[in-house]
């Protein structure tokens, strides 16, 4: 499996961590310090479903294909307006994709995930041409009063079109079910037979120091594992993609693996976790600036909410 196009749909408004000091008792100087983010894109006047069809359109067209030749369209999203149809299942109509499509959310890992499913689907001989779209707005699920989780998110949508070759050499995913380090609960419709305690419903909650050696340790063992069992050592890798979470977690997660600052790339400090979307929007900026040639070897590298974790070695064609 091999990708062959990539694209990127971010939302106008910029929000600098000042304008968020007027709604929570921050500073850009306290979210910096403790994030490495100075802004990221917030949905306003545009809709997510708009956001992936432009990304999905973008990807298309890079891959020099046509709409009518994707065979399977994965859409991953931790959270939308619509608990079906499925997000998927919306965009495209608005792309005009005929093709068969489905949801997944594994949270930020969501993309390595959508890519290990559709290389099955490659391998497989099922289909040819798989559309993924990574579409997140975390925005709409933290709290807006409180500085612990929306000074770290950021909206995108972005997406990458797959296809059989040679590309994808190791893929890797582990969970650990542990719901209370990361989690978010929707609130249900009423119902006159349940008699259970439903709980509290609250925005995101997240326990930082809990995720940051989950993110930290995971990461490191799922990337020596995957490096290893393609044949590589470390220092045969020319880059690193991992997750934009924070860019306190990517140094440590670096210094961990004794990594070079260039080989680890990052754009969080502008663009905040955009979850699945992330690695996408990186690796998109990579092409687009040139600093991805063809043989690179390339480890990605994803981690959040379940806990669930991903690593995959990839050698650019």
């Amino acid at each position: 499996m091999r990708i062959i196009g990539t694209g990127v749909a971010l939302p106008q408004l910029r929000v600098t961590n000042d304008m968020i000091a007027k709604y929570v008792d921050t500073s850009d100087e306290w979210v910096a310090s403790r994030t490495g983010i100075k802004e990221r894109r917030i949905i306003s006047t545009e809709s997510l479903i708009d956001l992936g069809a432009q990304a999905a359109k973008d990807a298309v067209a890079a891959a020099g294909i046509d709409m009518a030749d994707v065979d399977l369209l994965i859409c991953s999203n931790v959270a939308n307006s619509y608990v079906t149809p499925s997000l998927g299942c919306i965009i495209q109509g608005k792309i005009d994709a005929t093709c068969p499509c489905f949801d997944i959310n594994n949270a930020c890992a969501g993309f390595l995930t959508a890519l290990d499913m559709a290389d099955g689907y490659i391998t497989s001989g099922r289909y040819k041409n798989i559309l993924i779209i990574c579409a997140e707005e975390p925005s709409r699920i933290v709290d807006w009063t409180s500085r612990e989780a929306c000074i770290l998110f950021g909206d995108a949508a972005s997406a990458a079109v797959v296809t059989d070759g040679e590309g994808l050499k190791k893929i890797k995913l582990s969970t650990k079910s542990l719901p209370d380090v990361l989690y978010y609960r929707r609130k249900l419709e009423y119902n006159p037979f349940v008699t259970k305690d439903q709980g509290e419903y609250k925005p995101l909650q997240m326990n930082g120091r809990e995720v940051f050696k989950m993110a930290v340790s995971a990461s490191v063992a799922d990337i020596k594992k995957v490096v290893e069992d393609t044949g590589w050592k470390m220092e045969d890798v020319d880059m690193f993609v991992l997750h934009q979470a924070n860019l306190r977690i990517i140094d440590s997660i670096r210094q961990h693996l004794d990594l070079p600052e260039e080989k680890v790339p990052h754009n969080v400090e502008r663009s905040g976790n955009t979850s699945s979307a992330c690695i996408p929007i990186l690796l998109n900026e990579l092409i687009a600036e040139g600093k991805i040639k063809k043989g690179y070897k390339i480890v990605f590298s994803a981690f959040g909410a379940g806990f669930s974790s991903a690593a995959a070695t990839y050698e650019w064609k």
